[in-house]
């Protein structure tokens, strides 16, 4: 899923203390020749909130293993998001089909200014100030999606520096 991002660090779930988080559950319908028959689609964000996060979706008969599905999914599919001082690097935008998100850093003491699964997203990151803005599709599986799209485009000035083969000093100040 996070192949076309080259800033993206993979992370193994061993040793991390992950907190999950229900973003939502859907009831779908299947109807066959014998009737309808109902399953259950639940969106889980993990993470340990200091900067690693992943997402999964699980699908199944009953809810609980639905949900259950869904945070393996997530722990098979965690990155590394960099944060600075409880907040981000630089604003960015993410898409996913139909659904924008916009994040942009805040000043200490602003807290997480954002609605639904972006807020879900950004809390299991452990961002403690930031404002966002969805916009367009508020499907939650696209929302979180895109806000993935926006957190794995972030970049710190370290990674800035090596990229570009200049000193720190030089990121600032050029």
């Amino acid at each position: 899923m996070f192949q076309k991002y080259k800033s993206a660090e993979l992370v193994k779930p061993g040793g991390l203390d992950l907190k999950d988080r229900l973003v939502g559950v859907q009831r779908v319908t299947k109807v066959t020749k014998g009737g309808r028959a109902f399953g259950f689609s639940a969106i889980v964000v993990v993470g340990d909130e200091a900067g690693v996060v992943g997402q999964g979706l699980g699908k199944s008969k009953d809810v609980a293993s639905a949900i259950a599905k869904a945070v393996e999914d997530a722990k098979k599919n965690l990155v590394r998001i960099p944060i600075i001082k409880g907040t981000l690097p630089h604003e960015q935008k993410g898409k996913y089909g139909g659904a924008r998100v916009n994040i942009i850093p805040a000043a200490p003491g602003t807290g997480v200014i954002a609605g639904g699964a972006v807020r879900t997203v950004l809390e299991a990151v452990g961002v403690h100030d930031v404002l966002s803005k969805s916009q367009g599709s508020s499907n939650p599986h696209n929302v979180v999606k895109a806000t993935f799209d926006a957190l794995l485009q972030l970049r710190d000035a370290n990674t800035i520096a090596r990229d570009r083969g200049i000193s720190l000093e030089q990121v600032f100040n050029a």
